[in-house]
């Protein structure tokens, strides 16, 4: 297993990369962490970033599993769609400046098409506090398929 960092896996640019590393993966799984810090994008009061975020950070995983088994394979990264989830569901409602949050994604379903379902779940302090379904689509033409909408 390659260590890539985060931002050589994902599409996506400052400052709206929301996790901060890619710690392990394999061909149907992935463990990526976020710490909540005063600069982390979506802060509110100085002091917690709404739960919702979640499935953002959970997105962005899976995204991250994507690349990496992409660049192991000798491809290149291409940017996904987040299509929806289903029952997305949170412990809490906030996580606070200091939380250090594991996000675990396992594919479910992949089709050739591009079309993927992904279980998520985010641990903080060992302890579930968030999950869900995620759909999400990365089509093998990302450009044409924009530009054909």
């Amino acid at each position: 297993m390659n260590n890539y960092k985060i931002e050589e896996v994902i599409a996506h640019s400052a400052p709206m990369i929301l996790i901060d590393k890619l710690l392990e993966f394999d061909d149907n799984t992935a463990h990526c962490q976020v710490e909540i810090t005063a600069q982390s994008q979506f802060v509110k009061a100085n002091s917690y970033v709404p739960s919702y975020v979640g499935i953002e950070y959970m997105a962005q995983s899976v995204a991250a599993h994507a690349g990496a088994k992409a660049l192991n394979a000798g491809g290149k990264i291409d940017i996904g769609f987040l299509l929806g989830s289903r029952k997305y569901q949170t412990k809490v409602t906030q996580f606070f400046i200091g939380d250090v949050l594991d996000i675990f994604v396992t594919e479910l379903h992949q089709e050739e098409s591009g079309l993927g379902v992904f279980d998520c779940k985010i641990l903080l302090a060992g302890e579930e506090v968030a999950s869900a379904k995620v759909n999400a689509f990365q089509p093998k033409d990302p450009k044409s398929f924009i530009e054909e909408s």
